[in-house]
Formats: structure tokens, sequence, C-alpha cells
């Protein structure tokens, strides 16, 4: 097992448990207790919770000791037994946790008003916590997790009582409220600057709020700290649902949530109030695809990114330039043209293949046909693009996304696609189903596009995805996105260089109005190029300008051409 230090630098996500409170109340034990006594007088209990977040996918798990100090203890005259339960408590976990999962010494706010807001000094403070944090370190944890912290003041006094008795690594987590500050005004550069002062290892968000907010703070967090972040939002704000305050966002929700605060720079996530075991799980599969699919090369010195060669016995892997007319002009580096055309929204293809005639005359290379783009219904893509080819004669470029398909769905799409002759593909993750008119409908996920496109690759080099032969390899031409405009072009430069270790053989970009960052992306990509094409956007008018410019992440345009 890595010491945890290692896994803070280490290249993937990580994945914390869920709520411990909802759990046990879910299980019959009423607010009006301590929760933190059922280390001692509900072992079993308490270990079930952290085998069931275990067995979904939780790679951290914390311990039951969030109230676990002696003011908060008090009131149920369970101060004496502040040693007791927290070493207890540490035990449960590690018991739950085996050798493949860290456990994390959980330790909330004291409960009381410290200086300057309350009697109580910085050093009474940090006492009360130095006997806490001494417990769970003779329990045996091995990180510490300070959450729900509204008083960064009180949050500091925690951070000097771990390093007071040892250097275990701490994450450090505040709570913020809808406006995106804390319950004393601090604002995401103020309490993001301050932890990383004072060492926090990890530097989070927890408790209060849902994964929205908490997403737009980590935004403004990641511009202010070196350090990694972490996220572990309620399920929404509790409801009034017939006087019980019941947490809204679906298991789906929080995991579509997890993966963008990942893509904005958050390293761990997990869910705080409301979140359960089903949340967990659907983070924990929606959390797969930031890692790659393939083995990465060290490569020292940014030099050029390459594939593994993947090949059964006896298979003869297709050249790029002999799949197919788009993928030979691709190979030789020619000009190439595609025009994006939507699926019909009925089951009428005619007016749609007319329009494409008119494209093939014009000379344009390849058809783009998107698949459920803006989760909207439309006619399978699939099928339009076998349309095109079979009634025009006109190269289609199948967009192929992994929002509604598992992995044997997929597998069989792929392969009768490759059956019917389709050859041009641009493999994306898809968005999700509550764009669209549907909200209620689910994705799945399995993979997202760069473990779609190793599968792809997998296939031209006669293999499924377990490396299982398949007969005669497919000859897909594998095309992928990628976005110039990326908010976050650390994220989208990463992503990039995984696509390609997984078989990416060109790219088309997101919309393009600015040439300078187009030229700027090209040279940051000069490690790793592929045939990029470069994505424009014909602009009707111009409030369609204005709009794109303002409400579409990741596009600018240019003042010229406004």
């Amino acid at each position: 097992m890595l010491n945890f230090r290692e896994l803070i630098e280490s290249d993937r996500a990580y994945i914390f448990d869920g709520a411990m409170g909802t759990m046990l109340y879910s299980k019959g034990i009423y607010i009006n207790r301590s929760y933190d006594e059922l280390n001692l007088v509900a072992a079993d209990l308490v270990r079930e919770v952290h085998v069931e977040y275990v067995r979904a996918g939780a790679e951290i798990i914390e311990t039951n000791t969030f109230g676990a100090t002696a003011n908060k203890l008090q009131p149920y005259g369970l101060e004496g037994s502040l040693r007791e339960i927290n070493i207890r408590a540490a035990q449960i976990a590690r018991e739950a946790a085996g050798d493949r999962v860290f456990v994390a010494g959980a330790v909330g706010p004291l409960g009381l008003r410290i200086e300057p807001y309350g009697p109580t000094s910085f050093d009474e403070a940090k006492d009360m916590f130095t006997a806490q944090v001494s417990a769970l370190l003779e329990g045996g944890v091995d990180l510490f997790v300070l959450e729900t912290f509204s008083d960064i003041s009180e949050l500091h006094q925690a951070i000097r009582a771990v390093r007071a008795l040892c250097d275990l690594p701490i994450v450090a987590q505040v709570t913020i409220q809808v406006d995106g500050n804390t319950l004393f005004g601090a604002t995401p550069e103020t309490f993001t600057t301050q932890l990383d002062e004072w060492g926090a290892d990890v530097i989070g968000l927890n408790c209060g709020v849902g994964p929205a907010i908490v997403l737009n703070a980590i935004e403004k967090m990641r511009t202010f700290t070196t350090r990694k972040l972490s996220a572990q939002p309620n399920a929404g704000l509790p409801r009034d649902v017939g006087g019980r305050q019941i947490y809204m966002c679906s298991p789906e929700y929080m995991a579509e949530y997890s993966r963008r605060i990942i893509q904005a720079g958050a390293k761990f996530v997990g869910g705080c109030c409301g979140t359960t075991p089903a949340h967990i799980k659907m983070i924990a599969d929606a959390l797969r695809q930031f890692s790659p699919r393939v083995q990465q090369v060290a490569v020292p010195n940014a030099s050029k990114v390459s594939v593994h060669e993947l090949k059964p016995p006896d298979v003869t892997v297709v050249p790029a330039e002999e799949r197919s007319n788009w993928a030979r002009k691709i190979a030789k580096g020619e000009f190439v043209t595609t025009v994006e055309v939507l699926p019909p929204k009925g089951c009428n293809p005619w007016k749609t293949l007319d329009a494409i005639r008119l494209l093939k005359t014009a000379g344009v290379d390849g058809v783009n046909i998107p698949d459920g783009p803006r989760a909207q219904t439309r006619m399978g893509a699939m099928a339009t693009a076998l349309m095109v080819q079979r009634e025009i004669g006109m190269e289609a470029v199948l967009h192929y996304c992994c929002r509604d398909r598992n992995l044997l769905g997929m597998m069989s799409d792929l392969l009768g696609a490759a059956a019917m002759g389709l050859r041009n593909l641009l493999l994306i993750t898809g968005d999700p189903p509550k764009m669209g008119p549907y909200p209620d409908a689910t994705a799945v996920f399995d993979i997202d596009a760069i473990g779609l496109t190793n599968m792809v690759n997998k296939l031209n080099h006669g293999l499924d995805i377990g490396n299982n032969p398949i007969g005669e390899p497919t000859a897909f031409s594998i095309g992928v996105g990628v976005n110039p405009g990326a908010v976050n072009m650390d994220e989208e430069l990463r992503r990039f260089e995984w696509k390609i270790e997984a078989g990416a053989e060109y790219a088309i970009t997101q919309p393009v109005f600015d040439i300078e960052q187009l030229r700027d992306f090209l040279k940051r990509i000069e490690h790793c190029r592929i045939p990029i094409i470069a994505g424009i956007w014909p602009l009707v008018s111009f409030r369609n300008a204005e709009f794109l410019h303002n409400e579409v992440p990741g596009v600018h345009v240019t003042s010229e051409i406004m």
C-alpha cells in the first residue's frame, strides 16, 4: 500500500467516502444521541457503514469521530471517554479498510467560539484538538481530515495540534455558504492562501452546500495555491418533505459534478451530508475515466507521445492510409474539410440527405454526424451515417459517445459499424442527459472518451477490451475532440496526451474564433502533435456571437469578429 503522501503526488484522482451520520440515521439511530459513542456501544453498525463505502469504491474512509472532542461529548456525559472513543473509531475503520484503503482521522469544529469571536483562546482550542488527535494517532490513522470549519482561525489551531504530534498528511476542509464564502466572510482567495501558508497538504471544501456551488469555489481556489484540492459536497441543500429534511441530489448528478470538480483542478472527491454508498459508487464509476486506460510512457523532456504496440499473433493491422479516403488524406498531411450535420429529428431522413448531397457537390471530404448532441433525441448517428454512405456515396465521420451505452453495448455497436463499412470515428464522452429535454434520463459512462479510444485502438489491433482476440481486426480512423479554449488548459492537455496514448490519430477542435488562441494551443502540443482539424462555427448574428462568447465555456469570439 502506498504512503498517503505518495498518493497525493500521483497522477490520478481519488475518492473519499460519504456521510456517516446520514447512514447511521437511515439505520435507525436518532439524532438525539451521540453518534461518536456508537464506536463503543455499536461497533458492528459503524463497521457496516465503513464496509459499504469501501465496497462502493471509496479509497479513503473517515473515522466516526466528527464530534469526538470534549466540548461536544460533554452534553452526553461522555467527555471522560474521549480517548477510548477515538481509539476505537480508528480501529473499527481500519478493520473495514484492510490494507487497500486509507483511514483518515476525522476532526470537526469544537462547537464553541474562539477568539476574537468568543472566550476560548487559540492555545486552549489547540489543546482540545490535541486530545482528540493524540487518541486517533494511537488508534492508527494514516492521515487527518479536518473538516466542516467555518472559522479558519479555529482550523489553524487544529492544524497546529496535528503538527505538534506528527507529520501525517493533513486535509483541511472549509465549509462555505451559497455565496461561496465562509460563515465568517472569508473568501476562497483568503482561506486558500492562509491554509497554504499554514501547511495543509490538501485544501478543500465539504458540507454546507451542494456540488454546483463547490465547483464554483474550487475554480477560484485553484488559482491561489499549488496544493492539491479536495471536495466533499452535500447532496444539495436539504428540502423539507413531510417534516423531514431530505437531500435531493441523485447519485448520477453527484457523479457528473464530481467529474467537473476534478476537471476544475481537485484531486480528491467524495460526499458529505445526504450522500450514501450509492452516490460514492456512481462517483467511483465516473472517475475511472480520469486514469489513462493504457500505461503512460515516461517521456523525458516532453518528447513525442507514442502508443504501445498491441497485437495478437497472426493479425495484420490495416495501415491508416488504407482505412478510408478521409484517413488517407489525414495520414498524408493533406488539407481536409468536413461539415457537421445533425441527424433528423424524426424517422424521415430525406431532407437531411438532400442537404448533404449539396456538400458532396461542393467537394467536402466528409460529413460529421453527431451522436445525441446536447442530449437531444434524434435519429441514431450510426444509422444516419450508414445512409449517407449508401445513398450518397460520401464518407461519414461518425461521432460516437459513451454516455448511453455500457461496455458490452459499445463493443457490439463498434463491431457492427465495422461490418457495415463505417470507418471514420470521432470519439467523445457525450453531454449529460440533464442538458436535454428528458433530465430524468440516466447516463451510463462506463468509460469516457479516453477509455473509448483505447477500446477502438484495441479493436484495430484484433483485440477486444479484455485483450481477447476477435479475429479480423477493425479498420477505424480514430479521431477525438479537443478544446483549445479550455478553462483548465493543464487538465485539457493532460487528457489530450492520454487520448494520444490510447491511440488517437487526429483531433477536431471545439469552435475556434481566436487564431492566436489556436496557435498558442498548437505550440503547447508540439511534443504530442497529431493532425488537428480546426472547428469553425458559422455565426448567424451578433446575438449568436454574443451568446457563444459569454455563455459557452471555452469559446472566445474576438472583438474583431464581433
